[in-house]
């Protein structure tokens, strides 16, 4: 373990084997540190925060702060809980759930880019990355592999499907489907993610469904008979595509026809 002399450290705070605490580091009370997290000059670990171990919070990171919300009191007591092997980059912000009990959640191997931003109640997945200040408002959902771009906004509620691609700059206010790339403003289904389908091991036949599944989103027919026939073709993708649609609250961001 390696903290240096001008850190805080409340008397509380249960640091795991291979700490290493940078100058300046502020790590507050009810605070849990995983085995080998390093922790950089300047970052500010709150109350209330559990990091998985092995991950890394740079300079200037702010973890577990108080949510942006009207709603919230001073004397709630929520939590915000990080995974392992995660790599915060400088400036990250992460926020604590905004009702007593709640939790905003990062999974394992994430990596947030310099002054992106997750809010209150936000439940990111594995493996997600977002560039350099992305921000995810309250209550958003992004699920594995997901890749949000720089300077992106999502609107608070929305879902960010697995293996998405979100564009540069993107304005989403929609759910953003698996799979798929969705850009502009407002944020809309531009194609699938082939790059990224191919990297993680998508063969050939599956691209092939997907494809196929995207262009029924074209079709001039009911949706309800759309997702029927997704579901028919005999793809856990395809079939995980319909679903999510199925699943929405706020709309997706459909394909411009």
């Amino acid at each position: 373990m390696s903290i240096h002399a001008s850190a805080v450290i409340a008397p509380d705070a249960r640091l795991g084997a291979g700490v290493r605490i940078g100058p300046y580091a502020v790590i507050e009370e009810d605070v849990v540190l995983g085995d080998a997290c390093e922790i950089a000059a300047h970052a500010v670990i709150k109350r209330h925060t559990r990091i998985g171990a092995r991950s890394r919070i740079a300079e200037h990171a702010v973890i577990g702060g108080d949510p942006q919300d009207f709603k919230f009191k001073a004397d709630c007591v929520s939590y915000t809980e990080i995974g392992e092997d995660n790599w915060l980059r400088e400036g990250v912000t992460v926020h604590r759930g905004s009702r007593d009990g709640s939790v905003t959640r990062l999974g394992n191997g994430c990596f947030l880019m310099a002054y992106s931003h997750v809010a209150h109640d936000c439940v990111v997945g594995n493996n997600v990355v977002m560039a350099n200040t992305a921000g995810i408002a309250g209550e958003v959902v992004v699920h594995d592999r997901a890749f949000i771009s720089a300077a992106v906004t999502v609107h608070q509620f929305c879902r960010i499907g697995r293996n998405a691609m979100i564009g540069l700059s993107a304005k989403v206010v929609q759910d953003a489907l698996p799979f798929c790339i969705t850009d502009g403003n407002p944020g809309r289904a531009r194609g699938l993610n082939l790059v990224g389908l191919k990297r993680n091991g998508f063969g050939k036949d599956e691209i092939a469904a997907l494809k196929l599944a995207y262009r029924m989103l074209y079709a001039r027919v009911p949706l309800e008979q759309a997702l029927a026939q997704m579901r028919s073709m005999g793809s856990a993708a395809v079939a995980e595509v319909a679903d999510f649609i199925a699943g929405s609250r706020r709309g997706f961001a459909h394909p411009t026809r």
